[in-house]
């Protein structure tokens, strides 16, 4: 139930943003530029995600305050009161749409948001973008961007590792509403127990979140949404396998599906738009503006790669939907190792008050095969490869090497374009792609006698127990592969499996994102099993059962995690969502990795369960010299004594604080650690478990400048709508050199100069910038939409850092000639 009544780039090259549109402004108006490029950003680990092209499609933050905001401020608000709110927070929008069409400019919204943010999200040409960054009734204007299912592969049948899921005796989420915002969901998967609820469709406005066909190929069909769905309330699955929360009820909102590609195809996606309709309706299921209704938990199911901004229009949705009383739960993203400043962690994680998961290995042992390359007398390759399925070779073999054409999906890819049979008998050689099962299982079924996957970073056993795969599948390293291709005639030997000891068992998986975030929080905040975990998948198998899959991933960590969050409520309901949060990862149990990779450690639902003590915040990223003030809060039935200690030069005060059932005390907290440091600061209360933060310095500001360069395709030219100067900027920078450590942009301003030096105005604004490069059109008309004279002028770019530093400075110097 929700409670009211309580107060409450060195390389950036390889970071390229495809396809950054060169902008031309319109009479009238000043330049601003498209960043068509940065809806998608390629992950530098594993496959590449598809491009995506979101074109002008840009999200609209208003001043006037969201019902969340207004509810931080009232603390309390009646039913009525909050459908008011809704109204006046559309009324804002309508306003601002108004003054639009005051100039000229009809922009129909896309989406419009009122509960969890102000806001709306449109297509806007230069002009209306101009205008919309001048009104004062905007706080500003972001770019939509593309986010992507966050599991890495999937065989398809289950298998053995759920009984390392979040367990409490006695509970089973009854009566919890978890809303997954994720693909359409399979109801009529008997697994699922119909615990699922009809829902709503964000991406095409369907009467229900159904799971969805591919517009090109009905026999593709959504699969990620019904998988989380099983983790999160399946029952009565084969050899016993459930979800964490089975008595639970799942409300699916549908905000990624079957949406255009920058090829022409189709690929399963969502925009962070449709990802803030999807919370908007969340925490308000029935859409009547009244948010008393609001789901217990939001479970997001995508991630947008790397996009760790605090301030990002999704982040700050998911701070609203906290306010209004709903945990959300986000996955860290499977883009890898990073760090150690800013990591690898997707959006929406940075948020402040999201709980980011990340993956650990839950797997005992492994299995491995030694592969042998060659060619000839000559030995490319000799060594042992993890293998992803579990079909096991039975004696060793000597194969040749069959490619196919296209990316290996389908059965008809192994075959050319006369029929001539490409893989049957010979080891299949297949880069991994979005569906490395389906890969696998399309090669087997072309009569290849194994298959090598390449590219990805799949751990072993991945693809669990598939019905539909008969051969051994190995990974195998992309030098490998590329030896392989550069060959005439390879053979490839392949030997016995052989059962080892796992030795990353227990530890972060390497697919699993890192932090810090961009605000340089500790982020994920915590761990759970995201290897092999067996769950439901759309539709039937081929004996007419139920279908079930394998799945890997942070988002069906994120899952059990979601799912661990339904036990809590039920076994606690009084809890608030931020109460929620903090028993969660307070309570954690170390697993002895990095802070930045694991947070506090993985979760333990039981001893969240008998948690006392709450704090206001869930870790600490310290400045030297400043101090931070943590609330806590007593929400067991007896007063509690708290003893503050820390690890690591950490001095907190007072050193013994006394609160009273329903209260709050205060500590404060401050370092003269060096950069980088860390610990924990544990909060135990007299005869009571502790409460635990992890604690960090930040870390220095990386040396180097955020503007690496700044070039004009024609540095004299007349003033021109058609055909203006073209301004490229590569802003931020992507260091491989250790790692993946990347440097990104709160916000670039475009200023324009005489040649003098006189402050002619801003001619473009942008927030939230990935490494990249990015183009604008300057037209030779001032920031008032005037015909600039003749003469000489400066462009003179400012980029602030996300840390909050100094910011980078570069400049451009140009010359108007008459017309």
């Amino acid at each position: 139930m929700h409670m009211r009544a309580r107060p409450k780039l060195a390389l950036w090259v390889l970071a390229l943003i495809a396809g950054a549109a060169i902008l031309v402004s319109v009479r009238s108006q000043p330049a601003t530029p498209i960043f068509s490029g940065a809806t998608t950003w390629r992950g530098l680990v594993g496959a590449a995600h598809p491009q995506v092209d979101l074109g002008a499609e840009r999200i609209v933050v208003l001043r006037t305050p969201s019902v969340a905001q207004r509810l931080e401020v009232a603390k309390y608000a009646t039913e009525r009161e909050e459908r008011g709110w809704t109204a006046q927070a559309y009324a804002a929008q309508q306003s601002v749409l108004a003054d639009l069409s005051e100039h000229g400019l009809g922009v129909r919204p896309d989406y419009n948001f009122a509960r969890v943010l102000d806001g709306f999200s449109a297509q806007l040409d230069p002009r209306a973008q101009a205008l919309l960054e001048q009104d004062p009734e905007v706080a500003g204007v972001y770019p939509v961007r593309a986010a992507f299912p966050a599991t890495i592969a999937n065989g398809k049948a289950g298998s053995a590792f759920n009984s390392t899921l979040p367990a409490l005796p006695g509970f089973t989420g009854n009566g919890v509403q978890i809303a997954l915002l994720d693909t359409g969901v399979d109801r009529g998967q008997p697994y699922l127990g119909g615990r699922v609820e009809p829902g709503v469709d964000v991406v095409d406005g369907n009467a229900t979140a159904a799971a969805q066909e591919s517009p090109g190929d009905p026999d593709l069909i959504e699969r990620h949404g019904t998988e989380l769905a099983g983790m999160l309330v399946g029952t009565g699955g084969p050899h016993g396998i459930h979800g964490v929360a089975p008595g639970a009820t799942v409300f699916p909102v549908r905000v990624a599906g079957w949406q255009a590609d920058a090829s022409g195809g189709n690929a399963i996606y969502a925009r962070t738009d449709q990802l803030i309709a999807g919370l908007d309706r969340a925490v308000d299921p029935n859409d009547d503006g009244d948010t008393h209704d609001a789901a217990r938990i939001a479970l997001v199911g995508v991630t947008e790669p790397y996009a760790s901004f605090a301030d990002s229009p999704e982040a700050q949705a998911v701070d609203g939907a906290t306010a209004l009383d709903t945990l959300v739960v986000v996955p860290a993203g499977n883009e890898g190792i990073a760090g150690p400043s800013f990591g690898s962690l997707d959006g929406p994680g940075g948020a402040q008050s999201a709980l980011v998961v990340g993956a650990t290995d839950p797997r005992t042992s492994t299995a491995s095969v030694r592969v042998v390359v060659s060619q000839g007398l000559h030995v490319a390759f000799d060594g042992r490869l993890v293998l992803l399925d579990s079909v096991a070779p039975t004696h060793p073999v000597d194969l040749a090497v069959g490619v196919p054409r296209g990316d290996g999906g389908n059965v008809s890819d192994y075959f050319s374009k006369s029929g001539l049979a490409l893989a049957t008998g010979r080891a299949a050689l297949v880069r991994v792609g979005g569906d490395p099962g389906a890969a696998a299982a399309a090669a087997s079924q072309a009569g290849a006698v194994a298959v090598l996957l390449y590219g990805g970073n799949l751990p072993a056993g991945s693809l669990g127990l598939a019905s539909d795969i008969d051969v051994p599948v190995i990974a195998i390293p992309a030098s490998v592969a590329r030896s392989i291709l550069a060959a005439h005639d390879p053979v490839v030997a392949i030997g016995r499996a052989r059962e080892e000891g796992n030795t990353l068992a227990g530890r972060v998986a390497p697919f699993s994102s890192r932090g810090l975030s961009f605000s340089s929080a500790i982020k994920p905040d915590l761990t759970a099993p995201g290897i092999g975990l067996a769950t439901s998948d759309p539709g039937a198998a081929a004996d007419g059962e139920p279908a079930f899959a394998t799945v890997n991933g942070t988002s069906a960590a994120a899952a059990e995690v979601a799912g661990a969050a339904a036990l809590l409520v039920e076994a606690r309901p009084a809890l608030t969502a931020p109460e929620l949060d903090s028993l969660l990862v307070g309570s954690a149990k170390p697993i002895g990795a990095p802070l930045s990779a694991g947070g506090a450690g993985e979760v333990d639902v039981g001893a969240s369960a008998s948690g006392e003590l709450t704090a206001s915040v869930n870790s600490l990223s310290l400045t030297d010299g400043r101090s931070v003030v943590i609330v806590l809060r007593n929400v067991s039935a007896r007063k509690l004594v708290v003893i503050p200690s820390a690890t690591g030069a950490l001095k907190v005060v007072p050193k013994r604080i006394a609160i009273r059932p329903g209260r709050v005390g205060r500590v404060r907290v401050h370092t003269q650690a060096v950069p980088g440091s860390s610990g924990t600061l544990d909060l135990t209360p007299a005869g009571g478990e502790p409460l635990a933060l992890p604690w960090i310095v930040r870390p220095a500001t990386p040396a180097g400048t955020l503007l690496p360069s700044a070039t004009m395709d024609d540095t004299t030219f007349a003033p021109s709508d058609i055909a203006p100067g073209v301004l490229t900027v590569a802003v931020g920078s992507v260091d491989t050199s250790s790692g993946v450590q990347i440097e990104p942009a709160a916000r670039l301003d475009v200023l324009l100069y005489t040649a003098e030096g006189t402050f002619v105005g801003l001619l473009a604004r942008a927030r939230d910038l990935l490494p990249g490069w990015y183009s604008f059109g300057i037209t030779g008309r001032s920031p008032t939409g005037s015909t600039l004279s003749p003469g000489r002028y400066e462009v003179r770019l400012v980029a602030w850092p996300v840390d909050g530093a100094k910011p980078s400075r570069a400049s451009v110097r140009f010359t108007i000639r008459s017309g």
